[in-house]
């Protein structure tokens, strides 16, 4: 089953092309060069989108203008600027092109070796660089066997997190189908193999008023607590003062750091 899930993480995915040191994400409509983001008209990305699809075929004006520009008249200086647009961010030249060749008085092919990118590469826009092995490694044992698919979810909704794009998962189900323990498994596998903050705060019952919020205060309090803990404090402070006055064990005694008590319903 280890092999088998091996397996799997390593899938090629294709929504996302990779030529040179270019990487074309379809579904997110992005162009990477490493972990820079190149950003395109979007009708520069339609163009290339409809060249590298058909990739060492000719793709003629005619086709063109009818899938980026359909039920529009315009004139080939406009598709002519969205080549110049490309070739600028791509730095390819008309003369001796490496990605885009132009058919003269026909259209454009796109001329590079194009491979789909492997499932378990990781982009990142706003945070350093950090360490993050495929699920691959992870041992699917015991419980967990046949959870190839879950974990490949999991690991999705971690990639697109650290692109900055904000997830909540659901874990849902039955009882003791094993929720827990894939969540365990995953948890133990990218806090071994990253330098990620990982943390959790449990839902308990309570009777009468309580903070709808608490297991997320309690999972932020873990961490102001580890090792990172002042680093996160700090930027708490900065960006969320609100949210450490929510947390009055974590305020010390320095001028300015302890508020005048909670903010009772600060997140409504």
């Amino acid at each position: 089953m280890h092999s088998q899930a091996k397996k799997a993480s390593g899938m090629s995915d294709p929504q996302r092309l990779v030529f040179g040191p270019f990487e074309l994400d379809l579904r997110d409509e992005r162009l990477w060069c490493a972990a820079d983001i190149i950003h395109l008209n979007p009708k520069a990305f339609a163009v290339l989108r409809c060249l590298i699809t058909q990739v060492g075929q000719l793709v003629t004006k005619d086709e063109l203008f009818a899938t980026v520009w359909p039920d529009t008249v315009v004139s080939e200086a406009v598709l002519a600027t969205a080549i110049r647009e490309l070739r600028r961010a791509l730095d390819d030249r008309a003369h001796t092109p490496q990605y885009i060749e132009t058919v003269y008085g026909r259209g454009y092919r796109f001329i590079a070796s194009v491979r789909m990118a492997e499932s378990a590469m990781v982009r990142q826009t706003s945070a350093p660089p950090r360490r993050l092995v495929s699920l691959s490694a992870l041992s699917l044992s015991g419980s967990l066997v046949g959870r190839e698919s879950e974990l490949a979810q999991l690991q999705q909704w971690l990639v697109a997190a650290l692109r900055g794009e904000r997830q909540v998962g659901f874990i849902t189900g039955e009882a003791g189908i094993g929720k827990t323990a894939l969540v365990d498994a995953f948890v133990d596998h990218v806090t071994a193999t990253s330098d990620l903050w990982v943390s959790h705060g449990q839902c308990i019952e309570q009777y009468g008023s309580g903070e709808p919020y608490l297991p997320l205060l309690e999972a932020l309090g873990r961490l102001c607590r580890g090792a990172d803990g002042a680093h996160l404090l700090a930027l708490l402070r900065q960006h969320a003062p609100s949210w450490v006055l929510q947390m009055p064990a974590l305020l010390t005694s320095s001028p300015g750091s302890r508020g005048s008590g909670r903010v009772q319903g600060f997140f409504a």
